[in-house]
């Protein structure tokens, strides 16, 4: 794998993200992540995983210049549903996963990370989903994870505001788990991380089968909604000025088009 790489230590296999500058989320990396679970699943020494990012950031988001290279509304529906696909099988993987967060999760970064199992943060990590500055809308998942965690109407705040959450307010809306300095996120989270790794595998893979249970069948009737949104929005002159209106550093001039 290119992006992605994992040691293993006392049952956890601690994997970085390493796509510089951003460690942003393209289709080539939401592969990897594929990757990783198959490399993981049946191996024994493996009882927990735990992502996090290289440098500034775990993922400040998806990949704006590949969208530039995407052009009908077929191709960008079918790119969300690999999106989807991949994080629901995180979601649902066998093992424990847990993402540690510094720096920022926003747009696709956040949507990776609202499919572990569950998330540490750094005091000052930024969380959001800001696709509505662009003239688009979340596509891997967003719109169904993040309501399910802070509440419906905060959830429309951030993404109708494009505005993102602390680490520490994470916390209190229910994004993330716990907030700590940054200096001590991977190795709180990590020690976390090993106290799982000694439960019993068969007994964690059972009750990640129970937490899918929570999930209404509205759920995945809201996610096959979504890659289709996705990609109608994606193919409008709203979403051509926002993409452009990004890569040029400039505010974007919407006309609902």
């Amino acid at each position: 794998m290119e992006y992605l790489n994992y040691t293993v230590d006392e049952g956890v296999a601690i994997t970085t993200i390493n796509r510089p500058p951003a460690n942003a989320l393209s289709r080539a990396l939401i592969e990897e992540v594929n990757l990783l679970l198959d490399a993981v699943e049946n191996d024994e020494d493996v009882r927990v995983v735990l992502l996090h990012g290289e440098g500034r950031f775990f993922s400040a988001g998806a990949d704006i210049k590949e969208f530039t290279k995407v052009s009908s509304e077929k191709e960008f529906e079918t790119l969300s549903t690999r999106g989807q696909d991949v994080f629901e099988r995180l979601e649902k993987f066998s093992k424990p996963v847990i993402a540690a967060i510094h720096g920022a999760a926003l747009g696709g970064g956040l949507e990776l990370a609202m499919s572990c199992h569950f998330r540490y943060v750094s005091e000052t990590a930024k969380l959001g989903l800001p696709e509505l500055q662009l003239g688009l809308i979340p596509g891997f998942g967003g719109t169904q994870r993040l309501p399910r965690y802070v509440g419906v109407a905060k959830a429309a705040e951030m993404m109708f505001t494009s505005e993102p959450i602390s680490g520490v307010d994470a916390v209190k809306w229910g994004l993330a788990n716990r907030a700590v300095p940054e200096e001590s996120l991977l190795e709180e989270a990590l020690k976390t991380a090993k106290k799982i790794a000694k439960k019993s595998p068969v007994a964690l893979k059972t009750a990640i089968e129970m937490l899918q249970f929570t999930k209404a069948t509205s759920f995945y009737d809201g996610i096959t909604a979504e890659a289709k949104g996705f990609g109608t929005v994606f193919v409008t002159k709203d979403a051509k000025e926002g993409i452009t209106a990004f890569i040029e550093k400039r505010e974007p001039v919407f006309k609902g088009q």
